[in-house]
């Protein structure tokens, strides 16, 4: 009996070579803005170049075995991206570390050296995520617990003790010296609690209520998912002011609505209610009127608009090429290494510079996505699709700031500005992308050969 055609398996190579190659490119790059920072800001290359390289390569070929061995299938573009950004990142604060060790006042803080302790705590968060969750899906039997988990974990900056107001925003908790942003765990945990509910409500939620304008509108008694998240989210812009995590959250829970259920009506639905929390803040809350105020009026300065005025500044002064690192003057930017980062790299690498680094962002939301299409399971898409967008909402809100396409809002650029929650959330996030991703392009397992009897016709196994 002639056996029927079949259509062969798409069969994914490990391609660890690869990301062993883009991960040594990173290294070079980040240890030639080490050189450049030293060259330009003081006149010679840093006397610990050498002995970085070496702990650089150490630990880069460390986490590349760590994923050569826990997750072979995994993305090979992810680590090298997040190695050239983090590292990037920490070369710019150690610039504003020299700028402040030059004005000669005592005692000024030094971020560089904290950043790398946060960086290596970032890894072996990352190495233990992969170790730990060895198979995505058995996260959906925790969907309501990562639910209660990230509202505990916005709550927490609120309690009377642990709580912490910093520049206005009250979203940090101290624990034993040791400061630490909830919101940065409470965004994967909602990733995850946001892809458990879906996968199951999802067909109710798809179903079309009444069609106006060319568009179905979710049935009325399905809103009450959507209003709950509005009204969380704006629980957080109200009490903890903070109006980047409500942005983020809110906006990562339509996104993930309408990608479960494909039904443009939700998104609809999800702009109209942020376009009347947002203006509802801006009218009620001085923060948030502040904050668009500076926007919508930066000059002439005040107090409220210099961080902003100061940014625009440095970024014109950059160009097209930059001045150089180590030869602009970003210091003079407040938080230039935190929520203004970008606009350092802006002003000494140019709008060239700048586009590179929107392009790594771009393709580390890209290869998200590219996992959560190439994912078999519904929960995997979801996850993937939750993670990659929170990415991406984070990169636009930030940088949408810095440059005044939209109103300030105080939250961190991804790997490269300095705090240490931001780096651990986001190196468990890339974890997880890679243990989604490493399923997914894993080959099925071969089934065992069948053989078939002419005379009985019984399939033996």
């Amino acid at each position: 009996m002639s056996s029927a055609a079949t259509t062969p398996a798409v069969v994914h190579r490990k391609r660890r070579g690869a990301e062993a190659l883009l991960i040594a490119l990173a290294l070079v790059i980040v240890i030639f803005a080490f050189c450049a920072v030293g060259l330009g800001a003081r006149g010679k290359v840093p006397g610990f170049v050498a002995g970085l390289a070496v702990l650089l390569v150490v630990i880069a070929v460390a986490t590349h075995l760590v994923v050569r061995f826990v997750a072979p299938y995994a993305d090979p573009v992810l680590v090298p991206l997040v190695v050239a950004l983090n590292g990037l990142g920490i070369a710019m604060i150690y610039r504003l570390d020299l700028a402040r060790l030059d004005t000669g006042v005592e005692g000024v803080k030094q971020f560089a050296g904290k950043q790398v302790m946060w960086t290596a705590l970032g890894l072996a968060l990352f190495v233990a995520v992969l170790l730990i969750v060895r198979d995505h899906r058995k996260l959906q039997a925790y969907t309501y617990t990562f639910g209660l988990a990230a509202l505990v974990l916005l709550i927490l900056p609120l309690l009377p003790v642990i709580g912490t107001q910093i520049n206005g925003a009250r979203i940090w908790i101290r624990v034993g010296g040791l400061s630490l942003q909830p919101g940065e765990f409470a965004k994967i945990c909602l990733a995850i609690f946001f892809a458990g509910y879906l996968v199951v409500k999802r067909d109710a939620l798809a179903l079309a209520g009444r069609r106006f304008m060319g568009i179905d509108f979710p049935r009325g008694r399905d809103l009450g998912p959507i209003l709950a998240a509005w009204l969380v989210s704006l629980g957080v812009l109200i009490f903890q002011r903070d109006l980047g995590s409500s942005l983020l959250f809110f906006g990562l829970f339509v996104v993930m609505l309408y990608v479960a259920t494909e039904r443009p009506g939700w998104l609809v639905v999800g702009t109209t209610l942020f376009l009347g929390g947002a203006l509802f803040a801006a009218t009620t809350f001085s923060h948030v009127q502040s904050r668009v105020d500076a926007w919508l009026s930066p000059f002439p300065v005040t107090d409220s608009t210099f961080q902003l005025t100061q940014g625009l500044y440095g970024m014109a002064w950059g160009g097209l090429l930059g001045r150089g690192l180590g030869e602009g003057n970003p210091y003079l930017t407040p938080f230039a290494y935190s929520d203004f980062i970008f606009a350092s790299f802006a002003e000494e690498l140019g709008l060239a510079g700048a586009m590179a680094i929107l392009l790594m962002y771009g393709l580390i939301v890209e290869r998200g996505l590219r996992i959560a299409l190439l994912c078999r399971d519904a929960f995997g898409k979801l996850l993937a699709t939750g993670l990659a967008v929170s990415f991406a909402l984070q990169v636009f809100v930030v940088v949408g700031g810095v440059t005044r396409l939209i109103p300030l809002t105080g939250l961190t650029t991804p790997f490269m500005s300095y705090g240490g929650s931001s780096i651990l959330a986001n190196w468990a996030i890339i974890a997880l992308l890679l243990r989604i991703s490493d399923q997914s392009r894993r080959p099925p397992p071969e089934a065992a050969p069948m053989q078939m009897d002419d005379a009985t016709q019984v399939v033996k196994l």
